[in-house]
């Protein structure tokens, strides 16, 4: 029971619980966490699983979805720039290309900023390979300062 499929599994349990019963009350919630729980002691212990690694992942929850928030008000704040400057006569984007490298050691923080970045109105990832990023945004400064962002800040507090 090694591996990358395997590292979540009590949350995996947890959510095929909720989908067998099809709606969520306190009593199935508590009886599948107990149940789930207990079938994901025995993979521990008989099956060898490796739950120290679940206990890392769990860990990230928090940070998570602070990371979630935060790409929510950086999407919020970037998508009211590009309105104003759609809406704004005359106003021409100008358009640029920016290098940068994150310094983050893990591919797949890499791939999350790549894919937050293009989720952030105004810009667009164009070229990612492990931590060097090419960036197109429709003015020079809404890529000003990338390389510190809160997006790379919160992803380097991930385990490295």
């Amino acid at each position: 029971m090694r591996g990358r499929k395997a590292d979540r599994m009590l949350v995996l349990l947890m959510i095929l619980w909720l989908l067998l019963w099809g709606r969520i009350t306190w009593e199935i919630l508590g009886i599948g966490l107990l149940i789930s729980l207990a079938v994901w002691l025995f993979a521990v212990r008989a099956l060898k699983y490796p739950w120290r690694r679940e206990l890392r992942a769990v860990k990230c929850v928090p940070l998570a979805l602070l990371y979630g928030l935060n790409l929510l008000w950086e999407t919020l704040k970037a998508a009211t720039l590009v309105a104003v400057l759609a809406m704004k006569p005359g106003a021409n984007p100008e358009p640029v290309l920016v290098e940068f490298h994150s310094g983050l050691r893990r591919d797949a923080l890499n791939v999350i900023l790549a894919n937050s970045i293009t989720l952030t109105p105004g810009t667009i990832t164009v070229f990612q390979d492990h931590d060097r990023f090419v960036i197109h945004a429709l003015r020079r400064e809404y890529a000003e300062g990338i390389e510190e962002s809160s997006f790379i800040r919160l992803l380097r507090r991930f385990p490295q």
